[in-house]
């Protein structure tokens, strides 16, 4: 049903304290990446690589990593939003089943990636819908993702042996949970609010002031 996506889409949540650890159900990693293998890509090339990670010793190493950036990230941050921030969880390395990391190949489809000529990003554009597509199907599977985003490319790199020339773009916790939170955290932990759509909306050209979807 047509409704199905869109509850689906604002079902979706960024999931960091919910995750259960129990295994996947039976097939439900083969569908979520061949959703996520099934996005449009810039000239067909399909610039992304999918490294799942179970291994517990790598996920301590990046978890380790991950907490080391939180505590710079937080050493930047006002009094006020320190104590905000230290009661935000970033991520569910541990706590998720497994994890999905993945790559930019910027060289897939080279020399010529039909419609790259001009916006040289387009390709790690494409990466980014795999990573939505995957994102849902998770969602309609009943299962969570977590994208922790407090790493640098080159730890990680090094870490997964990802050779020079392929970006890390996602570091993606995927499992059962418990629930899909009814907010996103940051807005429940009154980090951010939600931008309304009519803030975001211009007419023709860009305009300073809202506009609406009415003629």
């Amino acid at each position: 049903m047509i409704s199905d996506i869109y509850d689906v889409i604002h079902r979706r949540r960024d999931v960091r304290g919910q995750f259960t650890g129990e295994p996947l159900p039976p097939g439900a990693l083969d569908r979520v990446l061949g959703a996520a293998h099934a996005a449009p890509s810039v000239g067909l090339s399909q610039p992304w690589d999918f490294i799942v990670i179970r291994d517990r010793g790598l996920r301590e190493s990046f978890h380790r990593h991950v907490e080391h950036e939180r505590d710079t990230f937080a050493a930047t941050l006002d009094a006020e939003a320190a104590d905000r921030f230290s009661r935000i969880k970033i991520d569910g390395v541990l706590e998720s089943t497994l994890s999905i990391v993945v790559t930019y190949d910027a060289d897939r489809g080279s020399p010529a990636v039909l419609g790259r000529h001009s916006i040289a990003d387009a390709g790690l554009y494409s990466v980014c819908l795999a990573i939505q597509n995957l994102w849902l199907a998770a969602t309609a599977e009943h299962l969570g993702v977590g994208w922790v985003s407090f790493y640098r490319e080159a730890f990680l790199q090094h870490l997964l042996g990802i050779p020079a020339g392929i970006r890390p773009v996602a570091w993606l916790c995927l499992g059962p949970v418990t629930h899909l939170q009814g907010v996103p955290d940051l807005e429940g932990h009154g980090w951010r609010r939600r931008r309304p759509l009519h803030a975001a909306l211009h007419a023709d050209r860009w305009n300073p002031g809202p506009t609406t979807t009415q003629d």
